[in-house]
Parts: C-alpha cells; structure tokens; sequence
C-alpha cells in the first residue's frame, strides 16, 4: 500500500525525506517553498543533487509537490492570471530539478466572472503552461489538477467541470487528477456506501476517465455532505467515517494508488497525529 502524509520542509528537502522514514511512511507529499508566498527560494543545482541522492536510497516509493495556495488560473484579473501562469511554469521546474514527476495543483475560482469563463480561463492558462519550455525539458513530469469543495467560485468541484476543461485542452496526455476525499464528499458526492461510491467512481469514470486517477488526497470531512465546505478531519473522526475509508483504501479501481493524508496535525493540542491517522488507514486495507 502506497500510504503517506503531507509533509513540512522547514527543515529542507532532505529533513522531508528524514521525517518521512521516521514515520515509516512510502509516500510523501510536500510543497517546493512557502504555499502562502508568491516568493520561491532558489533551488540549488547542490540541494537538489543532494535531495536526489537520498531519494534514491529513501523507503519512499511516491513523492508528489503541490503547488502554492495563491494559484488562481481561472481569475479574470489579467495580472493575476499571467502571475499564475508564471508561478505554475516555475513549480514545474523546481520540481524537474529535484527529480519529481508529479505535481498538484489547484485551478482557482472566477471571482464572478461564471463557470464557463473560468473554465476557458483554465483550458488557456494549461494550454500555455503544458506548451511551456520547463513542461518540455521535464518531459516525466505530469501534471494533477485536483477536485475542490466548491466553496465561492472555486472551479473544479463537480466532475463535469473537470472533464470539460480537459476535453477542452490541445494535449492532455500529461495531466491526471488527484481526487480529495473531502472535497469529493462536501461537493455532494457520496462515498459511505458501496452503492454511493460506485456511483461517485462511475461518474468519475464517465466524465474524466478512471485512466487519469493518479492520487487520492484522503481526508476525512468536519461538515456533511454537499456542504461545500472545506476542512479535513482526523480519519474517522468526521462526516465520512471509518467504514467508507475500508472502502476507499480497498476499492479494485484505487486501490494501486498512492493515498495521502493532508489530515490536521495535532490532536488534543499534541503532535501525533499523523502517526495516528496513518496507523488507522494502514488498519483499513485488507491485503
């Protein structure tokens, strides 16, 4: 089983890499520089040959970056748009240099600008950035948008949506999809039941294709759903609960993938959550 947690790299790439091994963990997930800065701190040719290096004699098997929170590719500020474009062309570099060929990212919202403007800000702002030099030179890496809760005018909620922006693209043999279990569920779509999943994953396969499924992001939910709403709980401790996490982590068409937990990181005001949400999804899978 492919199972890991987001990861800091306050203590650098490599601390990630260290963290991930104490906790006995494959797979990992960790952002390239600040999430909440649109300022990246240079890359070093020394720091990624370094990070490459005890990647390759790492337990993990999966590594994925995502991108910073300020993205928005579907905004109708033109600056910010080209700003986005910008920075989304810059994470794929930084994630060719140290050897990472997965990449996740956000598409924004519309700011009232509609659903359908969105969507053709999106389709252009990926067409630009899939035809991009870095995009060419790593020519490994693919690119995974992921579902949102829907909240405002965040674009990516409803599987339609998702589909129509890669049916809309020039070349999309790159690009794949992470799927947030807690998005998934705040947007209305059911997974407590092997009747509601199937349904939730046949639609996903009807309007993206299974084939583009790449990761799932699993989290638990702190409100119901359809809520549209947007805060992960501890594995079993939200609106999802425990028997739909058996059924996710042991699904036929999931469970090859590499699950990550972007789950909170404390519990009753100490540190060990993740050791605890891990320990719970670990105890789901039947091998």
């Amino acid at each position: 089983m492919l199972l890991g947690c987001h990861l800091s790299i306050g203590n650098g790439f490599t601390g990630a890499l260290v963290a991930a091994e104490e906790l006995g963990i494959n797979a990992v997930q960790i952002f390239s520089h600040n999430a909440s800065s649109w300022r990246m701190k240079e890359i070093t040719n020394k720091a990624a040959a370094l990070f490459q290096e005890q990647l390759a004699n790492s337990p993990v098997e999966y590594i994925v970056i995502h991108t910073m929170y300020l993205l928005n590719l579907a905004s109708p500020d033109i600056f910010l748009f080209e700003r986005s474009i910008a920075a989304l062309e810059e994470e794929i570099k930084r994630a060719g240099m140290l050897n990472i060929d997965q990449l996740v990212t956000h598409l924004g919202a519309h700011k009232g600008s509609g659903t359908e403007a969105g969507i053709a800000r999106i389709i252009t702002a990926l067409d630009r950035v899939l035809a991009s030099e870095s995009f060419s030179r790593y020519s490994s890496i693919k690119l995974l948008l992921e579902d949102t809760a829907g909240a405002g005018t965040t674009m990516g909620t409803g599987f339609p949506e998702i589909g129509a922006i890669i049916d809309g693209l020039s070349d999309a043999s790159r690009v794949g999809i992470c799927l947030d279990t807690c998005h998934a569920f705040a947007a209305g779509y059911e997974l407590r039941t092997p009747q509601g999943l199937e349904q939730t994953l046949t639609s996903f396969d009807r309007e993206i294709g299974l084939s583009r499924l790449e990761l799932i992001h699993l989290n638990d939910s702190k409100f119901p759903l359809g809520s549209r709403r947007d805060r992960h709980a501890h594995i079993g401790q939200g609106e999802i609960g425990e028997s739909a996490f058996s059924l996710i982590v042991n699904h036929n068409a999931l469970r090859g993938l590499p699950f990550i937990l972007e789950t909170p990181k404390e519990i009753d005001g100490e540190a060990h959550a993740d050791q605890m949400n891990l320990r719970k999804a670990r105890s789901f899978r039947k091998e």
